[in-house]
């Protein structure tokens, strides 16, 4: 499980590595700013999980993540640098680094001992804080903040089928790609069938 967690983490950061560049690139940024967003967009997760579970932060533990999403982000630039891409591209690949960063997160938590509820929420964040440091840093309301198809709650979703799973007895690898995969179909169908939560709305 710690050899798939590994891999899964470096998949994880060069995806979300490269959401962050592609949205930067629709703000025009140059390649001081679209590499700082990749780089916290690949990051920003897994950090605040680390600090609050107090154990020493991943990118500084192990800096292949930080050279992986540096290369990942200085690639993507380079690539579609000058390239008119559609509005939403990013969304896509933002989708598939939600799922392997919640799962990620949820496994970190669950090894490091937190109640299954805490472990749950902190493989959210992992998740989807990364995005809401780059929707922040390209000056757009998060995309977990705004009405539209379900972000966090596919992440939480994915997170409890993969506790839900190990508790029952299955096998912590099958267990995360089972949530990886409730990560991706709720967020992606949602996508396709514009399916969101319920708004609150005062009454007139």
């Amino acid at each position: 499980m710690e050899n798939l967690l590994y891999w899964i983490g470096l998949v994880a950061v060069a995806v979300n590595a490269l959401t962050g560049v592609l949205d930067a690139g629709r703000k025009q940024m140059d390649l001081v700013g679209a590499v700082m967003v990749g780089c916290a967009t690949a990051l920003g997760g897994g950090t605040v999980r680390d600090v609050l579970l107090d154990r020493t932060v991943f990118w500084i533990a192990d800096q292949t993540y930080l050279l992986v999403s540096l290369a990942t982000a200085l690639a993507v630039f380079f690539a579609v640098r000058g390239l008119k891409l559609p509005q939403r591209l990013f969304l896509i690949p933002d989708a598939v680094g939600l799922a392997l960063f919640t799962i990620a997160g949820t496994q970190i938590a669950l090894q490091w001992h937190a109640p299954w509820l805490v472990a749950s929420l902190l493989g959210v964040t992992t998740g989807v804080v990364g995005g809401v440091l780059r929707d922040v840093l390209c000056n757009e309301v998060p995309l977990v903040f705004v009405r539209g198809e379900l972000y966090a709650s596919a992440a939480w979703a994915g997170a409890l089928a993969l506790i839900g799973l190990q508790e029952l007895g299955v096998s912590p690898v099958g267990a995360a790609w089972a949530g990886m995969g409730v990560v991706l179909a709720l967020r992606l169908g949602a996508m396709a069938f514009r399916i969101t939560l319920p708004t609150y709305s005062e009454r007139q």
